[in-house]
């Protein structure tokens, strides 16, 4: 099973609250250099934390590669969600996967899905994405195949 983890890219620093902050230009472009990563691959889903910056994020990310995939908003891929409750949700989908989501989420997220605990998160910066590959998606179960960073 193949796992890519996508953090959004650089956001406006203040907004009325955390999960209505856009997108700066920057974070745009950031976004663009990783989705072309993506091109060719046989992408399943994507699935993107309600917050505004990671929509944003997950639509750069249809608009470069030219899918018209639906973006599937689930409320378990913010900022200060569970990895343990992430790989219960995900035992409902197959295929290659992309989710879209924040930090210290997403780097957790990946150090458990790795290491098999949260003490070693992937380091992931704004638009940073990570390809993982794996019989399952599950604690200690997958391999780190790239870390790429704009």
């Amino acid at each position: 099973m193949r796992l890519w983890l996508l953090r959004h890219g650089e956001a406006e620093p203040v907004a009325r609250t955390d999960a209505e902050r856009h997108l700066t230009q920057r974070g745009r472009k950031e976004v663009k250099l990783s989705a072309a990563q993506l091109e060719g691959r046989p992408l399943a889903a994507i699935l993107a934390s309600p917050y505004v910056r990671a929509q944003q994020t997950a639509e750069i990310v249809r608009e470069v590669l030219g899918v018209r995939l639906p973006i599937t908003t689930v409320p378990w891929l913010t900022p200060d969600s569970s990895p343990a409750e992430a790989l219960r949700e995900l035992d409902a989908y197959a295929g290659e996967l992309l989710l879209v989501s924040h930090n210290p989420f997403v780097g957790e997220l990946g150090g458990l899905l790795l290491h098999g605990h949260r003490q070693e998160p992937l380091p992931m910066r704004t638009a940073s994405l990570a390809e993982l590959d794996g019989e399952v998606i599950g604690a200690g179960c997958m391999e780190l195949l790239a870390l790429l960073h704009p």
